[in-house]
């Protein structure tokens, strides 16, 4: 058989990347084409669905002849449009997005959040997709007339972009599990859910396994399939290796994304504040269960601090002192923009705990550090009661660079950390879903060279509970 070519699409909350990886191991990346945040109102974040759309398209169109194509996007966003034009009524409402705080706050008076997390292993929270198609359905004028027209179609980015390059409207399993619409224990969109937000079940995509055929897409000239579909962080799950319960990852980007396996079953996540999640289904097998959780804030931390004027260049964010910064009384909580995972408290805002007149700007980049870290620790020892992980959590994303940043998490939960030399997982579990889906089982070759930090110290268990105390008065200081 000749050296196969598969093309995949990261499209991210930043920008659009196309990796290809061919069966000889060897990948590169053609093409990456950043878009435009659109902030109207404080705390609304939306993108323009076309350009995104238009950076695709010009992303694949250096990639040369591939055979098979796999679709990584960012999530819980979501886009509204015509199925007659195809254009979108709105823009995309970007998972960031908070415009519908109130709308979740009244659900949770209501006492509506039992049914959310029974059906959907979700909390009500603006991160997730549901409260944002409501919003589009009570404020968009013509998505109510679409919708009796039977021409609106709704969906996670995905489904827009499945519909310009495939002629369909369908997503999968774990794109829709990420909606709270979609009830993970039936497989179905859940028509009390979906009554619940305002959101008419009809304009919703058919939902499909993660890989198969999703149609063609026209690549110069030539018609290549799609044949996987998912979200980016799930993507990077699978792109790491994680197959079997207790096998974790994860991804240092704008937030600090973490999934674990569990197996086939939904995870009982009691009250953990953990998310069981479907990570993803395969054609003819059970689909695949795991637990997530999200720290709102990571790379946005370090970009809000060089925003501020803190630092200019990252290598600021290297040479500290051995003694951690929280041994000297200080600490960072980064909620920036809240307290996800187990918290979901959007009251929550970012604090400094222990300034001083001897505190220097180094001390204060090395809290930041430490402050994600200790967020990280704490999804990570939730995780590990509800489904022991093994004794190694892999990571990827920009912070996964830091050697700092990566012994201080190592220490405080005593894991290895181990960082792969590729740094392209998600395109890489994209990419080797995207073979599978072609009816290609035999797994394209890997660069498993990784770089693995072990814990050097058990000490810090005393700050770490200091740190937990800091972290619950940054809850509620938001107006």
């Amino acid at each position: 058989m000749p050296n196969q070519r598969y093309a995949a699409i990261d499209q991210g909350t930043t920008g659009t990347r196309v990796i290809v990886f061919s069966e000889d191991g060897t990948h590169h990346s053609p093409a990456a084409i950043a878009h435009k945040q659109i902030t109207p109102d404080s705390g609304w974040v939306e993108h323009d669905p076309m350009e995104i759309l238009g950076n695709i398209r010009l992303c694949l169109s250096d990639c040369n002849v591939v055979d098979a194509i796999g679709l990584a996007h960012q999530g819980e966003s979501i886009v509204a449009w015509d199925a007659q034009s195809g254009l979108p009524l709105y823009n995309a409402i970007v998972w960031q997005d908070q415009r519908t705080e109130s709308v979740i706050r009244q659900l949770k008076e209501d006492g509506a959040e039992a049914m959310v997390r029974e059906k959907t292993g979700l909390p009500l929270d603006t991160y997730f997709s549901a409260s944002k198609m409501g919003w589009i359905m009570r404020n968009v004028p013509d998505a109510k007339k679409l919708a009796r027209n039977g021409r609106l179609r709704l969906g996670t980015m995905d489904a827009f972009f499945l519909f310009h390059l495939c002629g369909t409207h369908a997503t999968d399993y774990n794109s829709a599990s990420r909606t709270s619409l979609f009830n993970i224990r039936t497989l179905q969109w859940d028509d009390a859910l979906c009554r619940l937000f305002g959101v008419p079940i009809e304009a919703l995509p058919a939902v499909k396994d993660n890989i198969g055929y999703f149609g063609d897409v026209t690549l110069a000239g030539k018609t290549v399939p799609l044949t996987a579909c998912i979200v980016d962080q799930f993507a990077g799950t699978y792109g790491h290796g994680c197959r079997s319960p207790g096998q974790m990852k994860i991804t240092f980007g704008t937030g600090a994304f973490l999934q674990s396996i569990t197996g086939n079953a939904v995870p009982d996540a009691a009250n953990s504040g953990l998310l069981p999640t479907l990570c993803w289904k395969l054609p003819g097998e059970e689909p695949v269960y795991g637990l997530d959780g999200g720290v709102y804030n990571a790379a946005s931390a370090i970009n809000w601090a060089r925003k501020i004027g803190l630092f200019t260049d990252i290598e600021d964010f290297s040479d500290f002192p051995n003694q951690p910064a929280i041994a000297r009384g200080l600490a960072f909580v980064p909620a920036l923009s809240g307290l996800g995972c187990p918290y979901w408290d959007r009251s929550a805002a970012g604090l400094w705990a222990g300034l001083s007149l001897e505190t220097e700007r180094k001390d204060m980049l090395q809290s930041i550090l430490e402050g994600i870290a200790v967020r990280s620790a704490e999804v990570i020892n939730a995780m590990d009661k509800v489904q022991p992980i093994g004794d190694s959590i892999t990571v990827d994303g920009g912070l996964s660079s830091n050697r700092y940043f990566k012994q201080f998490l190592s220490d405080l939960i005593q894991k290895h950390i181990v960082s792969p030399v590729n740094r392209e997982m998600t395109a890489q579990g994209v990419a080797l879903l995207a073979q599978k889906g072609l009816g290609n089982h035999d797994a394209f070759k890997i660069n498993g060279n990784h770089e693995v930090i072990t814990p050097q110290r058990n000490d810090l268990q005393p700050f770490y509970t200091r740190y937990l105390d800091i972290i619950s008065r940054s809850r509620n200081l938001r107006a």
